[in-house]
């Protein structure tokens, strides 16, 4: 049986697209939110935060549509990850608070990500951990650099008498063993 994650991690998704420099990157070229490039930088963000939750998380990312007449705050789940947008007329800090505010009400131990200082300062308020779009950013590039490593294959060094004995007693060692 899985093991309950008691631990919740809500992302700012627009704000993290726009203030994380691994997604910056991505889009700098093309700022129009409907762009392919966009659209990558969103499911790099999906993907790095299914990884970055794996199973210790429960993990959500909110997107703003509050200003789209048409949402509904509709929900979908990819890799674990719960991917949502604001229902039309409420903002995606409106929904991050109140995740928030109700994780710490059932004793969650929750981290938001966002650099909105209006949502940090909010959920500061409510004792819960928060981290810059930019520490996340950097976070995912460790993450991965560390499992890039892990896989790199690694040669085994030979070990020798010969290797671990100083350069000069080897000498005088093959010194003795040539005169007999």
């Amino acid at each position: 049986m899985a093991r309950k994650r008691n631990k919740l991690l809500i992302v700012d998704g627009y704000n993290v697209l726009r203030s994380g420099s691994r997604y910056k990157r991505i889009v700098a070229d093309n700022p129009d939110y409907t762009d392919d490039a966009f659209n990558r930088a969103r499911e790099t963000l999906i993907n790095d935060v299914v990884s970055f939750a794996g199973h210790d998380w429960k993990a959500v990312i909110v997107f703003d549509a509050g200003e789209n007449r048409f949402s509904t705050g509709a929900q979908e789940t990819v890799g674990g990850v719960r991917i949502m947008f604001s229902p039309a007329g409420s903002s995606a800090d409106k929904v991050i608070e109140k995740l928030a505010h109700d994780a710490r009400e059932r004793m969650v131990e929750t981290l938001v990500v966002t650099s909105d200082g209006g949502i940090q300062d909010t959920v500061f308020g409510f004792g819960i951990d928060r981290m810059s779009a930019e520490g996340f950013s950097h976070e995912m590039s460790m993450h991965y650099e560390e499992a890039r490593l892990d896989e790199t294959p690694k040669v085994a060094e030979k070990r020798t008498i010969a290797g671990r004995i100083d350069p000069q007693t080897l000498e005088k060692l093959k010194a003795l063993r040539d005169r007999m």
